[in-house]
């Protein structure tokens, strides 16, 4: 809730001043040097997106401060090949099919509305899965 609290005293009250191991950030510009702030020693920033817009430019020695890992990771890099993809979505479905994973969809919208469910996710009025019902299909 980085728009309701300032998020890093949050976590250096949480951690007692010694941050966290890892930062998954899909925010971008508005938390990216924040989520810098609240890693500690030899912590894992991972940037998933930029919802927010661009980060600005990081000088390398940020990171020295505290020998940090800061990665940008893109999923096709994870499936080049056609066996890596199916490889990995079997282990996904296998996850599923025995509730190691449990999906849950929060909300769904007949496909009719697909412009209230953006601007829905985009006010942060839902949480969990969005999912799209082709109009007169049951929900």
């Amino acid at each position: 809730m980085y728009k309701e609290e300032d998020f890093v005293t949050r976590v250096n009250e949480i951690t007692s001043g010694k941050g966290v191991d890892v930062v998954y950030d899909s925010i971008g510009k508005d938390t990216f040097q924040g989520s810098l702030a609240c890693l500690k020693i030899r912590g894992y920033m991972v940037s998933l997106g930029q919802s927010s817009g661009t980060p600005d430019t990081l000088p390398l020695s940020a990171l020295a401060a505290k020998s940090l890992f800061l990665s940008r990771p893109h999923l096709m890099h994870y499936n080049l090949t056609r066996e890596e993809l199916l490889e990995t979505a079997g282990e996904l479905f296998a996850c599923i099919t025995s509730a190691v994973l449990r999906i849950r969809v929060n909300r769904t919208y007949p496909l009719s509305q697909a412009a209230q469910a953006h601007a829905d996710l985009e006010d942060r009025k839902t949480s969990g899965s969005v999912v799209l019902i082709p109009d007169g299909v049951d929900q």
